[in-house]
């Protein structure tokens, strides 16, 4: 295999949602918006948290990753779309289009973990309530996003460095509104068999594996919530897990289907309209899903917004 872009290729040119330039004032405004949001909304579930001691509890010290990853996230693709908008242009440069890919991989990557995890405290909460406090004490929550984050970086790393050796022909045309790692790989010149094995290996890893996690956790809250004699009983139940079965409902339905759909979609513009659902649309979604949802964190938020709170 070659080493290196020796083709002299110094950037790609993203095609983005449209090709007309009448619209992208219009996209600019729409994607400014939704990522000032996502952003905002995030940072304030963030700081909800951090201020407010009684929140200080595993599921919220998974949600405020799970913020924390969703902001880094919209900052890994928006501002640069945004960017290319307002200057008419679609060009990434190739150092750009690594760190995009890599970034993209590491949060994208961290979410589904991090949603594991807030599963996997709401199936010892609602089955094992009596042995709570023992098995999701804050060494084992720290431990498990530790792991999280490492993991992380390291299949990100691992997809990246993957791409670095390739070389890229005259066709340098993404179709897509950011450095997609499929996209990229077939503009490939250089034979990519190893990357597609190894992606589709993380894929499942990714994808897949966390996935059977989450059916097996839900799996048994629903079974022991039917068994719960009284509807009130099994309401307030169902109410703790409800906003997190939410966000990974949005996930995962929008991440399988950029992702499990035909490969014939992936190079067309719809493929990349449907990618906006899964990388802008659901990490500014959540927060909201969360606060509305949530009557803990509505009030945290009010003390937030409270300045006697803030500066007492």
């Amino acid at each position: 295999m070659e080493r290196g872009n020796q083709t002299g290729i110094s950037e790609f040119l993203l095609l983005g949602l449209s090709d007309w330039a009448e619209q992208w004032q219009l996209l600019f405004l729409l994607f400014l918006w939704i990522y000032l949001l996502g952003v905002l909304g995030s940072l304030l579930i963030v700081l909800a948290i951090v201020f407010n001691p009684h929140l200080h509890t595993p599921m919220y010290f998974f949600l405020s990753n799970l913020s924390l990853a969703d902001i880094c996230l919209l900052s890994t693709t928006v501002p640069k779309m945004l960017v290319n908008m307002q200057t008419h242009s679609k060009s990434i440069s190739y150092t750009c289009c690594l760190a995009q890919m890599y970034f993209f991989a590491v949060f994208g990557s961290l979410d589904m973990f991090l949603l594991n995890g807030m599963a996997y405290d709401r199936y010892v909460a609602i089955c094992h309530p009596l042995h709570y406090t023992t098995l999701m004490s804050p060494w084992l929550c720290a431990l498990m996003v530790a792991g999280s984050w490492s993991v992380s970086i390291l299949l990100a790393l691992i997809f990246t460095l993957l791409v670095v050796p390739l070389s890229f022909c005259a066709d340098n045309e993404i179709h897509h509104f950011f450095c997609e790692l499929n996209q990229v790989l077939k503009l490939s010149c250089t034979d990519t068999l190893i990357n597609d094995t190894v992606m589709l290996i993380l894929l499942v890893v990714l994808g897949v594996v966390p996935f059977a996690g989450l059916l097996f956790s839900y799996s048994r809250i629903v079974s022991t919530i039917l068994r719960i004699p009284s509807a009130r009983g099994r309401g307030k139940a169902f109410s703790t897990c409800g906003s997190h079965l939410s966000v990974v409902s949005l996930f995962y339905g929008t991440g399988f289907g950029v992702y499990f759909s035909p490969p014939s979609t992936h190079s067309t513009q719809k493929g990349s309209i449907a990618s906006v659902m899964y990388t802008v649309v659901t990490p500014m979604l959540n927060p909201f899903i969360y606060s509305l949802r949530n009557k803990d964190i509505k009030w945290a938020l009010k003390k937030v917004f409270n300045r006697k709170t803030l500066f007492s």
